[in-house]
C-alpha cells in the first residue's frame, strides 16, 4: 500500500524529523523537553498555516459561469429524460400523436454551469479570473467567503495571457496582496485555494518547482502567445482556476491556470508581474497594449543542429519577419541570431519577449545581431500588437502584374545543372531580401535564411514564439 502525504503534513513530518528523534523510545533525562520543544515548533508551524488561510480566504470568490447548451449532443442528453413522459399508449392507436405528444413533453434543455475561482483586487468589487473561466457565459454569478452571492460583468477579457477581470457591485471588500513574483525562488512554499470539483475554499500547498516555464501549449491554442509561469507541485484541479497562488506571507505570487492531467503534482500559475499589468490596463481601458516587433523567433539553444554550424552558444534566431511588421523595413533579416537588447544578454526566445514587453510603443530599441560571423548593431522601432494577431502578418493579396520570364529575378540554370540562378535582385523577392549576389545560386540562398539552413529545426511542429 503506498501512503500518500499531503504537502503540509509532509512538511511538518520534515520539520519533526529535523528538531526531534522519529523513533519510538523512553524519553530520557532531558529528553522530555526536547520532545515539548518540537511539539511546541509543529504547532507553530500549524497556527502559520492555518493564518495564512484565514487571511487570503475572505479575498477569493467562488465564480460560477452558465452559458446556454447549444450543442446536439445536449439534445441527446436531454432525451435520456424523455421516458418520464413517452406514453405510446394513445386510445386512437395512432403513433404519429403519441410521437407529437412526446415531442410537447420534451424537458427543456439545461444550461451548462461550470465553477471557478478569483480573487478581489480592489475593494469595489474587481476580480481577477482567468479569461477560460468566464469565456461565453450568458451568466456570471460570485460567490463570498461570507455566503453573499453576486452578479458579475465582465470589464475586459486578453486572451493572450488568458487573464480577464470581472466587476461586482459591492464596497470594502477585502483585497488580495499582491508580492514581486520576479523575487519569488524556486524552492519557496506556496499555497493555493479554489475550487475544485466544486469542492469550494480548498487549501493546498507545495512548493515552487520553476519559474520561467514556456511552450506549454504549443500548437493547441491559437491565441495564447505569451506564457511565463510559474510551476508548483501544490494540488491544482479543475475548479482551481483563477484562484491565487501565495506565499506563507499570504501575499498572491502567480494565479493558477493549467495542469498536466489530474494528481501529476505539474500546476501552472501566471505570475503576479504579468498579472498586474494586464488588469491595471482591462480595468483602465478594456483593453491591453503591447510592444511588437514582427517577428517569430527561435531560442539557439533548443537546436543542436543549429549550434553546430554557427560559431555561437546563446542567442535568439529570427525565423520570420511579418509582413508589414514594424521592423519589416529595418535591417533586420530572417536567420539573423539576436544575442543583446539595450545591452542586455539574451539567452532564450523567452527572454527576448520580456524585454520587448517592458518597453513602450514607439520606442527605439538597439539590437544586437550576429550575422554571418560579424557583429552589427541594428536599431528597430516598436509597434503596437494588432488585436487580431494571426491576419497581422497576413495582408490582402494583391494581384500580381503581368511579368516576363526574367522578370522574376530568377532563371532555369543550364540543362545540365540543377535548380535556379539569381540574375537580378528584386525587390520583395526572398533572395533579394537576403541580398544574394548575382549569378548566386538559389540553394546558397535557402541555406543563407530558409528550410535548408534551419535543417530540420524547421520541421517542428510546435509553433515558434512570437515577438
Amino acid at each position: 500500500m503506498i501512503l500518500r502525504v499531503a504537502p503540509h503534513s509532509f512538511l511538518a513530518l520534515a520539520f519533526f524529523g529535523v528538531f526531534a528523534p522519529f523513533h519510538v523510545r523512553a524519553a530520557g533525562p532531558g529528553e522530555e523537553g526536547k520532545s515539548a520543544a518540537a511539539r511546541s515548533l509543529l504547532r507553530q508551524l500549524d497556527e502559520g498555516f492555518v493564518a495564512v488561510f484565514e487571511k487570503v480566504a475572505p479575498t477569493v470568490v467562488v465564480i460560477e459561469a452558465t452559458k446556454k447548451e447549444k450543442s446536439e449532443e445536449a439534445d441527446e442528453d436531454a432525451r435520456s429524460f424523455d421516458f418520464f413522459f413517452n406514453d405510446t399508449d394513445e386510445p386512437s392507436g395512432d403513433p404519429s400523436k403519441a410521437k407529437e405528444r412526446q415531442h410537447l413533453l420534451r424537458l427543456p434543455r439545461q444550461p451548462l454551469q461550470s465553477e471557478g475561482s478569483g480573487f478581489i483586487i480592489r475593494s469595489d468589487g474587481f476580480i481577477l479570473t482567468n479569461q477560460h473561466v468566464v469565456a461565453n457565459a450568458d451568466k456570471l454569478e460570485v460567490r463570498l467567503k461570507d455566503g453573499r452571492i453576486f452578479s458579475a460583468k465582465v470589464v475586459g477579457t486578453d486572451d493572450k495571457t488568458d487573464i480577464a477581470v470581472i466587476k461586482i457591485e459591492a464596497k470594502e471588500l477585502a483585497v488580495a496582496e499582491f508580492a514581486d513574483s520576479e523575487k519569488l525562488r524556486v524552492g519557496q512554499l506556496v499555497c493555493a485555494i479554489g475550487a475544485p470539483f466544486n469542492q469550494d475554499y480548498s487549501f493546498t500547498c507545495g512548493w515552487v518547482s520553476g519559474k520561467g516555464r514556456s511552450n506549454l501549449l504549443g500548437g493547441t491554442s491559437s491565441t495564447i502567445i505569451y506564457e511565463d509561469y510559474i510551476q508548483t507541485d501544490a494540488f491544482i484541479n479543475p475548479g482551481n482556476s483563477g484562484g491565487p497562488l501565495f506565499d506563507v506571507d499570504g501575499a498572491v505570487v502567480g494565479m493558477n491556470t493549467l495542469i498536466n492531467g489530474i494528481g501529476r503534482g505539474l500546476a501552472f500559475a501566471i505570475p503576479s508581474g504579468m498579472l498586474t499589468d494586464v488588469s491595471s490596463q482591462l480595468i483602465a481601458t478594456g483593453r491591453v497594449q503591447r510592444c511588437w516587433l514582427g517577428i517569430r523567433i527561435e531560442s539557439l539553444r533548443e537546436n543542436q543542429e543549429l549550434r553546430e554550424r554557427v560559431s555561437l552558444q546563446r542567442g535568439i534566431v529570427v525565423r520570420t519577419i511579418e509582413a508589414n511588421a514594424p521592423v519589416y523595413r529595418s535591417d533586420l533579416r530572417p536567420a539573423d541570431i539576436i544575442t543583446e537588447i539595450d545591452g542586455v544578454r539574451l539567452n532564450s526566445a523567452h527572454d527576448l519577449q520580456k524585454e520587448v514587453l517592458r518597453k513602450k510603443v514607439g520606442q527605439v530599441l538597439q539590437l544586437t545581431v550576429w550575422r554571418g560571423g560579424a557583429t552589427l548593431k541594428i536599431p528597430v522601432t516598436t509597434g503596437e500588437l494588432p488585436g487580431d494577431f494571426s491576419k497581422a502578418g497576413s495582408p490582402t493579396p494583391k494581384k500580381a502584374p503581368d511579368t516576363k520570364p526574367d522578370d522574376t529575378g530568377v532563371k532555369p540554370r543550364e540543362p545540365s545543372k540543377a535548380g535556379v540562378v539569381v540574375v537580378k535582385p528584386v525587390p520583395l523577392i526572398s533572395s533579394a531580401r537576403a541580398d544574394a549576389p548575382s549569378k548566386d545560386g538559389i540553394p546558397k540562398v535557402a541555406r543563407t535564411f530558409g528550410s535548408d539552413f534551419f535543417g530540420s529545426w524547421s520541421g517542428k511542429k510546435r509553433r515558434a514564439p512570437e515577438c
